[in-house]
């Protein structure tokens, strides 16, 4: 899916709050059209990271290009998903992806029901929130945020609060997502198993202060079936790389 020019590219970047650094040295190219999987400990700055690529946040040093240009401010077209949908509840859903819309779109109504029909919503069109699940309310979250057509689609987490099944269905709704849109997409995961169904690599990161320890390319039968030893082999490389360090003060799924 991903070619040869690159969307993301972050050198030497370092993020400080106050005097807890967060960010130590990372550096990675992430190139058009690729999936990549970041995972790691709690508090290691991979949400940090995701949100300097997003515009959220600014870097303390280093550099964060997107398509050669440097990140100042959010974009349009760095579309954010998180854990939590955030979807306004005295809205419909028909509402909440045109209000993430620029007002001087003009064919709003056919971009809704365009994404609306990728994520299987059409029917909830005009449903508030409260009436969807946990797993239809994310993939609302989903349209709203492709609605704008982005380039990039950044992930924070967004299966995190979803039971086991809902959790499995949505992954491949994502990976159905991402080889219809051909976007770039980062997405933050706890979920070794998540990561390595979904990404085309997947980067590990070490505890606070986050580095990257560990840069690891997945077969893509992974993408197909987790029963395969392959797939089984990936993930328990990953698995070992957070007990090569002395302390692993965290759980995790795998």
């Amino acid at each position: 899916m991903s070619t040869s020019e690159t969307a993301v590219k972050i050198t030497h970047l370092n993020k400080h709050f106050e005097d807890l650094k967060v960010l130590d040295d990372v550096s990675i190219d992430i190139k058009k059209g690729e999936f990549v999987s970041v995972i790691g400990v709690s508090g290691c700055g991979k949400s940090t990271m995701l949100r300097i690529i997003g515009g959220l946040e600014t870097p303390s040093s280093g550099e964060v290009l997107v398509y050669g240009k440097p990140v100042k401010r959010p974009s349009r077209k760095i579309g954010f998903v998180f854990q939590d949908h955030r979807l306004l509840p005295w809205l419909t859903v028909e509402q909440n992806i045109k209000l993430a819309l620029d007002v001087k779109t003009k064919n709003a109504n056919e971009i809704v029901e365009k994404y609306l029909q990728l994520v299987g919503l059409s029917k909830f069109i005009h449903a508030y929130p409260s009436q969807l699940s946990g797993g239809m309310a994310q993939r609302v979250a989903i349209a709203r945020a492709l609605a704008n057509q982005p380039d990039i689609l950044l992930l924070d987490e967004p299966f995190g609060a979803l039971d086991a099944i809902t959790r499995i269905g949505m992954q491949q709704e994502l990976q159905k997502i991402w080889k219809v849109e051909n976007i770039t997409m980062i997405l933050i995961t706890h979920d070794i198993s998540e990561a390595v169904f979904l990404g085309e690599r997947v980067v590990v990161m070490s505890g606070r202060p986050g580095r990257i320890k560990d840069i690891v390319s997945v077969d893509p039968v992974c993408h197909y079936q987790r029963t395969e030893s392959v797939f089984s082999s990936t993930r328990d490389r990953i698995y070992q790389e957070f007990f090569k360090e002395e302390e692993v003060p965290f759980s995790y799924s795998i």
